[in-house]
C-alpha cells in the first residue's frame, strides 16, 4: 500500500521525496480524468488514486433528481465487489449516511465524525466497515443545480485511525479535487445518454434555452420568425423526446444533465 503522506498502519513519516512523487502522480490522474470515454479507463484511474490517498478502497457516487418520483444513481467503484453487489442488493443508497451528507455539505469529512439519524443508516454503517470501510473520508461533490444532483467520494480503509493523521487537511484538499474531477466526468457521460437515448437536437436545445430564460411562445416565435402555434408544436415534440409533462420540466431536466 502507498501512502500519501504517513502509514496508516505505523504512522511513520514518508520522505520527503516519495510525497512530491505521490503528488506528481495524483495531479496527472486529475488532469486525464475529464476527457476519459469509457468507464473502464476511469475505474483504473480511480484505482490509482485512491491508492496516491492513502486509502484502499473508493466509491464515487453521483444522484440525480429528475424529479420526486425519478432517480438517477451512476457509481464508480474502487472496491470489495461484494459490498457493490450489497450496496445494489440492499437499495443501501436510501438510507446512505455519506450521500445524506454530501447534499446538504460541501467540507469533506471522516465517516467518524458523521452522526447516523436512524437504525437503517447504524446497519449502512456496519456494512460498509464490514467491506472495507471502517474508517472513511467523505469528500462532497457539489453541483450548480444544487441539491438535484449530488455527487460524493468516499474513501475507505480497513484501518480505523487511517484518516486521522496530522495531514487530513492535506488529503482531503486532494480528495475534494477527485471528487469534483469524478463528478464533471460523470455529468458528461450522463449528458451523452441523454443526447442519444432523446435524440434532441440542436434546434430542441434552442426552444429549451428560450424557455429557460422566460420566455413565451410568442416572444420566441418572434425571434425566430415563427408562430406561437408552432412553437408550442415544437415544445410538445421536446417534451415527449426527454418524457416531461410540459415545457417547464423539460428545460428543468436539460439544465440538470448540463445541457443548458
Amino acid at each position: 500500500m502507498r501512502h500519501l503522506l504517513t502509514s496508516a498502519d505505523t504512522g511513520d513519516s514518508i520522505s520527503p521525496h516519495r510525497v512530491i512523487v505521490e503528488h506528481t502522480r495524483l495531479l496527472d490522474i486529475l488532469s486525464r480524468i475529464a476527457d476519459l470515454g469509457p468507464t473502464g479507463e476511469v475505474i483504473s484511474l480511480f484505482r490509482e488514486a485512491v491508492i496516491c490517498l492513502g486509502a484502499e478502497s473508493g466509491v464515487f457516487l453521483s444522484c440525480l433528481r429528475d424529479d420526486a418520483s425519478r432517480t438517477s444513481l451512476h457509481t464508480l467503484w474502487a472496491c470489495d465487489p461484494e459490498w457493490t453487489a450489497a450496496y445494489a442488493g440492499q437499495r443501501w443508497f436510501e438510507n446512505d449516511p455519506w450521500l445524506r451528507y454530501a447534499s446538504h455539505e460541501a467540507e469533506p469529512t471522516r465517516s467518524s465524525d458523521l452522526i447516523t439519524v436512524s437504525k437503517e443508516e447504524e446497519a449502512f454503517s456496519l456494512a460498509a466497515a464490514a467491506h472495507g470501510f471502517a474508517s472513511a473520508l467523505v469528500a462532497p461533490a457539489p453541483s450548480q443545480v444544487g441539491l438535484s444532483r449530488v455527487g460524493v467520494l468516499c474513501l475507505g480503509s480497513r484501518t480505523t485511525a487511517c484518516f486521522k493523521g496530522e495531514n487530513f487537511s492535506q488529503t482531503r484538499v486532494l480528495a475534494r479535487a477527485l471528487a469534483m474531477e469524478l463528478h464533471h466526468w460523470v455529468v458528461k457521460v450522463m449528458r451523452q445518454e441523454l443526447l442519444a437515448g432523446s435524440g434532441l437536437n440542436d434546434a430542441d436545445l434552442e426552444l429549451l434555452r428560450y424557455e429557460a430564460a422566460g420566455h413565451s411562445s410568442k416572444a420566441i416565435g418572434a425571434a425566430l420568425n415563427l408562430e406561437a402555434k408552432t412553437i408550442d408544436c415544437r415544445f410538445q415534440r421536446v417534451n415527449a423526446k426527454l418524457g416531461a409533462p410540459d415545457r417547464r420540466t423539460a428545460a428543468r431536466i436539460a439544465r440538470l444533465y448540463g445541457l443548458l
